[in-house]
């Protein structure tokens, strides 16, 4: 059984930190290709940064020099390093695996930046 586990979010004020992991079981996760997205109501989820399964790292423009991707295949982890938290950034954040078919989803967790 395929499994995406996200944690670390959280209630955050302007310009602070957050972390997010996403624990992953029941896949090759070495093989597949990791993707952080987000979504707020009334709007599409929107992909926000990506790892291909060599390490290379894909951001939105709306993020870019503020979060960072990584992964640790011997863990089976991804995180997504969000610094200088923005209002906009306000989100239900999902971790997602993609390869070749194959697409898995976590169950989201909610990251918010308010004063």
């Amino acid at each position: 059984q395929v499994q995406l586990v996200e944690s670390g979010g959280g209630l955050v004020q302007p310009g602070e930190s957050l972390r997010l992991f996403c624990a992953a079981s029941g896949i090759n996760f070495s093989a597949y290709k990791m993707n952080w997205y987000r979504q707020t109501p009334g709007k599409q989820r929107e992909l926000v940064a990506t790892i291909t399964k060599g390490g290379g790292a894909i951001y939105a423009v709306a993020v870019k020099d503020r979060f960072t991707i990584s992964r640790d295949n011997a863990k089976n982890t991804v995180s997504l390093q969000m610094n200088s938290l923005k209002p906009e950034d306000t989100a239900v954040y999902y971790c997602n695996a993609q390869f070749s078919n194959r697409d898995y989803w976590g169950q989201g967790t909610q990251v918010t930046v308010s004063s």
